[in-house]
């Protein structure tokens, strides 16, 4: 059975986008970005908007049960690869060891042309018990 995750504020919903979807013990997080509450991108740069996409992104985790520490797999599009090192740095604030696997990707734009980062996850859910 499908459960959608839903979060406040839910941006997401005027786009018939659900923020997550959680199947038995898998929650599977759609793209977050660099937005605020307000759903505008922050400003700041990469870097800021690095630290608003992950926090976006630990609050569609909690919403559907799961947490940073519980991803498995994490997909981050860049508008730009000369962001890696900042990508890696942002990876080792909020995830830590095992490390999820990953896949990084520079693409042309994302869906605000001041978007500069999008991060996507799948994730357990742990089994109340489970370390």
């Amino acid at each position: 059975m499908l459960e959608r995750v839903i979060t406040t504020p839910d941006n997401y919903e005027p786009f018939l986008l659900s923020q997550g979807i959680k199947f038995g013990n898998l929650l599977f997080i759609s793209g977050q970005a660099g937005a605020g509450d307000d759903g505008r991108i922050v400003s700041g740069g990469f870097q800021a908007q690095g630290e608003q996409a992950f926090a976006n992104l630990r609050r569609a985790l909690e919403a559907g049960g799961s947490s940073l520490r519980d991803v498995i797999k994490v997909t981050i599009f860049v508008t730009d690869m000369s962001h890696f090192s900042e990508v890696v740095a942002l990876r080792r604030k909020f995830f830590s060891g095992p490390y999820p696997a990953d896949t990084i990707a520079e693409i042309k734009a994302l869906y605000d042309p001041a978007a500069m980062i999008e991060i996507e996850a799948i994730a357990a859910v742990r089994v109340s018990g489970e370390a």
